[in-house]
């Protein structure tokens, strides 16, 4: 498995992570026992870097994923890096009640996530989106309190602007930014990278088929089951569905010039970055995994690379990535 740094002070990882939220909550309903399997398989590909969140199903992805490692052989489950995100706050219907970034909170969700999760520290623990009402000085600050103790060994950050980045990494060393990163968005590129880059923070880039839009797996008709939250996603509403698929079938006909699935096309165009970005692949079965592995053999040359920025415009997608009510909680798109 090929490795990148994930930023100038954290851990080398596998070139591709495995972001685990659709096996317990958002996209419908999930097989636990694949599930399982697809974590192990992941494992056992050299896959190092298992990505989840302590609001996903409300500690779902978390037991998960104790369970998964509990269960793999030792020396698969000592490689395991756990990247976890906190701070969103949840009621027992499911819905969203805000984000809660004080100190208190911080270590609190910390220690709820360290018993579900069956580990004695957490690799990257980061805040899932900015508490508008706490300094991000203050989060940051009690998450070095946990790497001192020992509980946590490195800080990312989660959707978050410029001008934060640089805040947090003034009250401490930040390892990685996690955002969403594809063909279809690409906001990164203009502040965001620039700033991440010079203060040596890697990006692990979720989002990188766009929710399975640029996967070349959604179907024009496809009905979408109840409790997918891309139900309620303006990119895949009406007109901009039809619009955003229409890109897709452009660059199908560039990954049939290559061999290769949609899916790995747009994966490998996200590796070519740059080796400080890691992509995080939402694979919930062991076929899909197996597919955006192979995203890893293909090799994209700077005309590729024309051909497909050609096909799939940074400015061509139709509809915001979060409805309007979440896309103000980004403090990245301020």
């Amino acid at each position: 498995m090929e490795t990148r740094p994930l930023g100038t002070t954290g851990p080398r990882v596998s070139a591709l992570g495995l972001g685990c939220m659709g096996m317990s909550a958002l996209y419908g309903d999930a097989d636990r026992a694949e599930s399982v399997a697809t974590l192990h398989a992941a494992l056992e590909a050299g896959v190092t870097l298992i990505d989840t969140g302590d609001f996903y199903g409300m500690g779902h992805n978390e037991i998960l994923i104790g369970e998964a490692l509990r269960s793999a052989p030792p020396a698969r489950r000592e490689q395991a890096l756990l990247s976890v995100k906190f701070g969103a706050l949840r009621d027992p219907d499911g819905g969203w009640l805000g984000y809660d970034g004080r100190p208190a909170a911080v270590k609190n969700f910390a220690a709820y996530s360290l018993q579900r999760l069956g580990v004695d520290h957490i690799d990257v623990y980061r805040l899932s989106r900015l508490d508008p009402d706490v300094p991000i000085e203050e989060t940051v600050g009690a998450v070095a309190e946990l790497v001192e103790r020992g509980h946590v060994r490195h800080i990312g950050l989660s959707e978050v602007g410029a001008a934060t980045i640089r805040r947090a990494a003034a009250t401490a060393p930040i390892t990685d930014l996690q955002i969403e990163y594809s063909l279809i968005s690409r906001g990164i590129e203009d502040t965001i990278l620039p700033t991440t880059r010079e203060l040596g923070i890697g990006i692990t880039a979720y989002g990188v088929l766009s929710r399975g839009l640029i996967s070349g797996h959604f179907g024009r008709d496809r009905q979408l089951p109840a409790g997918d939250f891309r139900a309620h996603s303006p990119r895949f509403q009406g007109d901009n569905l039809q619009r955003n698929l229409d890109l897709v079938d452009a660059l199908r006909k560039i990954a049939a010039q290559h061999g290769v699935s949609v899916a790995q096309i747009a994966i490998a165009w996200v590796l070519s970055r740059g080796e400080d970005i890691v992509p995080l692949v939402g694979a919930r079965t062991r076929e899909r995994l197996t597919e955006a592995l192979g995203a890893l053999d293909v090799h994209l040359a700077e005309s590729d690379l024309a051909a497909i920025e050609a096909a799939v415009p940074a400015d061509a997608v139709a509809g915001e990535r979060y409805p309007a009510a979440l896309m103000a909680h980004l403090d990245s798109e301020r």
